[in-house]
């Protein structure tokens, strides 16, 4: 009888723990949306008059875009092209080949007419010898730095940074299309605060539409059932996530996708660091660290209205690769920049956002499971009647689906991305579907990476195949235009010639 009751109340307790951290995760989940359902459309209204044809003021500064790329040659031209037709007055496309080990240095050589830049290279920050550096023939703005391959996308990242000729620096992947008014809408922020160090973007999945001659033709859904339910979840962390969290004043993350920083605040903190899978939270959580930490003003700031389209994975094997090494890198990022935590000086950060991911988020993946199994292994030994298990599942299932549904109502009242009816009923039935398996999937998927953190076991970025399904050849193949040879390299050739003729009239 006396165990009895100690089993009773601790089914109880039991209960009640993982009833409590539902609740508080959810109920965050719920304020954030709130907060987003409530600013979002006040926004939207605010940057209309940034949308209007010549909407620049003439005091934008130029802009580098750095575009990391490690065997992407199935991706890179189409990606090149689309950056080359972005409509902003002064900016530099800045190409990192990781030592790739596929064509992608061939195919951007013949494809932009590349030749050799005899440059010096400062390097401010650490990174992997650079081998050459080209410069294209067809394009004034358009450079390559070719290095030695560093392991992972901070490396090829330090390397972009020290090589930008501009004050403002933009890392990229290299399948992501950018939006031709986006870097207009980025800037912004940087006009109106001069402490800003930091903007980020909004970020939406590519799969399903059509890019062709570097433009979006055709924005579609993802026929794929695992990129669909990964445009709800970049619905949901984008437009609720980020704009609530940006609200706060407490926001711990931009995307390595979409981000505009200043450079010489990046240099100060010493870049992106090598020692983290989570890279791009990294550098936003040392930059908070750093500025706030020593009193310094500074602004990191959200606008949801600039937009780029990344492709996402869509097979279970490149999906795990991806979701183990987000959940590693988030613990990376949590336990470098433990000095946050609760600090009197962190403020919003310290106390809002960095608690959540930790305490919340972060061990999300081990209650969720462990919740799962003990609920299903209670009501198979009788420890609780099937309505309290059934119950407790619907009302886990029935957050989820409401916070689905409210993403893409933020979606709907903002941009109406996807305006077919029928594109509308896909999303509303991948929020119900995603609850009966996927987001389980996720959860275990997310536990291996924690317990991969904990171990400390080797890790690596690993390779992330891409199939460019989105990418139609160009109707009629583009004539390379023929255009005057760059002032700087036409001066080396004629200094080379005139020397050779003296050397002759010596002789």
């Amino acid at each position: 009888m006396f165990e009895s009751n100690i089993v009773f109340h601790f089914v109880q307790v039991t209960q009640w723990f993982f009833l409590g951290y539902f609740v508080a995760l959810n109920g965050i989940y719920l304020i954030l949306t709130i907060i987003s359902l409530s600013v979002l459309p006040r926004f939207i209204q605010k940057q209309i008059i940034h949308t209007f044809p010549n909407s620049e003021t003439g005091f934008e500064p130029p802009i580098t875009l750095i575009v990391t790329a490690y065997n992407e040659e199935s991706v890179i031209i189409p990606t090149i092209r689309a950056l080359l037709q972005l409509d902003y007055h002064e900016f530099e496309i800045l190409i990192v080949n990781d030592g790739s080990k596929d064509r992608t240095l061939e195919v951007l050589t013949n494809e932009f007419n590349l030749e050799v830049l005899p440059v010096a290279f400062r390097q401010r920050i650490d990174h992997k010898p650079v081998k050459a550096v080209y410069q294209s023939k067809m394009h004034a703005n358009l450079r390559v730095i070719d290095k030695e391959n560093g392991g992972s996308k901070a490396d090829a990242s330090n390397a972009g940074i020290n090589g930008a000729r501009y004050g403002l620096f933009m890392p990229l992947d290299a399948d992501t299309i950018l939006e031709r008014n986006c870097l207009n809408l980025m800037v912004q922020p940087y006009l109106l605060n001069p402490d800003t160090v930091g903007v980020g973007g909004n970020v939406r999945i590519l799969n399903g539409c059509q890019v062709q001659d570097g433009n979006l033709t055709k924005i579609g859904l993802p026929k794929n059932l695992l990129a669909l339910f990964q445009v709800l979840e970049y619905t949901r962390a984008f437009l609720s996530g980020r704009v609530g969290w940006n609200y706060l004043n407490s926001l711990p993350l931009i995307s390595g996708a979409f981000g505009l920083f200043k450079k010489e605040a990046v240099i100060e903190v010493g870049g992106y660091s090598h020692k983290s899978l989570g890279e791009d939270m990294d550098l936003v959580l040392r930059i908070h660290r750093h500025f706030r930490l020593k009193g310094k003003p500074y602004r990191l700031d959200f606008v949801v209205d600039p937009v780029c389209w990344t492709e996402a994975p869509e097979t279970f094997g490149v999906l795990k690769k991806q979701r183990v090494r987000w959940q590693r890198g988030l613990f990376d990022c949590l336990w470098e920049n433990k000095k946050l935590l609760f600090h009197p000086r962190s403020g919003g950060v310290g106390w809002g956002s960095f608690p959540f991911l930790l305490f919340l988020e972060g061990i999300s993946p081990v209650i969720e499971v462990a919740g799962h199994l003990f609920f299903i292994i209670c009501y198979y030994l009788g420890l609780i009647n099937g309505e309290g298990a059934l119950a407790f599942l619907l009302l886990s299932f029935g957050t989820g689906f409401l916070l689905s549904i409210t993403s893409i109502l933020l979606e709907e009242i903002t941009f109406q991305t996807y305006p077919r009816k029928k594109d509308l009923m896909i999303l509303i039935g991948g929020a119900f579907i995603e609850n009966f398996g996927y987001r389980q999937m996720m959860s275990v998927w997310r536990l291996e990476g924690i317990i991969k953190w904990v171990l400390r076991t080797k890790s690596s970025w690993g390779t992330m195949t891409r199939n460019a399904s989105w990418s139609t050849p160009p109707a009629v193949a583009p004539a390379k235009p023929q255009l005057p040879p760059i002032p700087a390299l036409e001066q080396v050739k004629k200094t080379k010639a005139k020397a050779k003729t003296t050397r002759k009239k010596i002789a």
